[in-house]
């Protein structure tokens, strides 16, 4: 879990550098940082490959942290809202529609699950896949490595 709460801390500390592959100057930055900490180099290893790796375009759920990183992350929905109506792109919608997002681990079953609550009022549901596709995907993938089931559902309907 310490683990985990280091990665989640640092995860986007690239976007300093760019928001273009900032997973991957993300990793190099908190593998500086970590080191001059001196940090156990397995445990640095662990975080910097999560790190690197939680980007929906190209990276992987390659160990339990980066698994846990990517479901975290890509499950987050609601971030930064723009103020002005006017000038509303998709990405902006698509956060205002939003109204509700949980994620759910089902203690019961090998089941984790995203849901959300979407006002069709800002946005549509086929925005939200537009935008989310890549990332629901990853997400899949990344439930998988913990031997856990992804399930989606919005507005009360299973995806």
């Amino acid at each position: 879990m310490e683990l985990v709460k280091i990665a989640g801390h640092l995860h986007d500390i690239g976007n300093l550098v760019n928001r273009a592959e900032h997973s991957q100057s993300g990793a190099v930055m908190t593998f500086r940082v970590l080191d001059n900490l001196d940090c156990d180099p397995e445990k640095i290893t662990t975080i910097v490959t999560a790190i690197g790796n939680h980007d929906e375009g190209i990276g992987q759920p390659v160990n339990a942290v980066a698994a846990a990183l990517i479901l975290a992350d890509k499950s987050d929905v609601r971030r930064v809202r723009n103020a002005d109506l006017a000038t509303f792109d998709i990405h902006d919608r698509v956060n205002y529609s939003v109204r509700e997002s949980q994620l759910q681990i089902n203690g019961e079953y090998p089941l984790i699950e995203l849901k959300l609550s979407v006002d069709t009022e800002y946005g549509s549901v086929m925005d939200y896949f537009e935008i989310f596709m890549g990332r629901m995907l990853l997400c899949r993938k990344a439930a998988e490595k913990l031997d856990l089931q992804f399930k989606l559902m919005i507005n009360e309907q299973l995806i």
